[in-house]
């Protein structure tokens, strides 16, 4: 189990958001930087970090984001709005992998055309399969659409294999607690620690030690997770410094 930084960006600065607020008229912020997305992928790689993630949160990000990739060659994978047709130029820049979610899904189905656009363009090795799900009823079901739009699939034994396939790693994100400072998702932890037959990063409510201690244990050591507001670098208070040294 390790720790993958990340850095998230929305309108061309890196931001903590409340990620299930993107499509609302007020998108409600935790912590804005005056730093640019170099300053952090700088001390991510002086702390050898590696695997972590640069979120692209909507348009106006992308220089930003290749800033961040040219400061820390190969050590970030990047996501958002990634398709077949731009995927191989952010790995050309310096992404280890690209993220992707909502192209690989088309009206809640997965979309074999689209997957194996993606698969072509990059290779399976490439690619990360983002399946941030969000609990409806007694199950966990992935969400696109910046996590507005409920799929078909649920996080369950035959989605994760089925997709284990098609991707090199898994990111997580617990939609219902995404930056909400309100604790992990120990269910959705379980399936993750119990189920993923691949590398797979959980994201969601850590917002202490003695949760990353939980994410050791129901995610049986072999889950790794990735920490946004409540870090102190990002106005929150659990000490960066600390969990880049116990964790990388």
């Amino acid at each position: 189990m390790k720790f993958r930084p990340c850095i998230d960006l929305h309108n061309g600065v890196v931001k903590q958001i409340v990620g299930s607020t993107l499509s609302d008229a007020a998108v409600k912020e935790n912590f804005v930087s005056e730093k640019p997305s170099s300053h952090y992928a700088k001390m991510f790689r002086a702390d050898g970090l590696y695997g972590g993630h640069v979120i692209m949160l909507g348009p106006g990000n992308e220089a930003q984001a290749l800033e961040a990739l040219a400061a820390y060659p190969n050590g970030f994978q990047i996501g958002g709005g990634i398709n077949d047709v731009n995927a191989r130029g952010y790995l050309d820049k310096g992404a280890s992998h690209v993220i992707v979610t909502s192209f690989v899904f088309n009206n809640g189905e997965v979309d074999l055309d689209n997957l194996a656009k993606l698969t072509n363009a990059v290779g399976r090795k490439r690619i990360v399969l983002d399946l941030s799900a969000r609990r409806r009823g007694t199950d966990y079901f992935i969400m696109t659409n910046r996590w507005n739009s409920y799929t078909n699939r649920k996080i369950d034994r035959e989605t994760l294999r089925f997709f284990a396939e098609h991707c090199d790693e898994f990111l997580v994100h617990a939609v219902d607690v995404e930056g909400k400072n309100s604790g992990i998702e120990i269910e959705l932890l379980k399936m993750l620690g119990d189920l993923s037959p691949i590398t797979a990063t959980y994201a969601g409510g850590i917002r202490s030690m003695a949760d990353i201690e939980l994410v050791k244990e129901f995610g049986k050591n072999r889950i790794d997770f990735t920490i946004g507001s409540s870090l102190d670098i990002y106005g929150g208070t659990m000490s960066y410094a600390e969990i880049a040294r116990a964790y990388r």
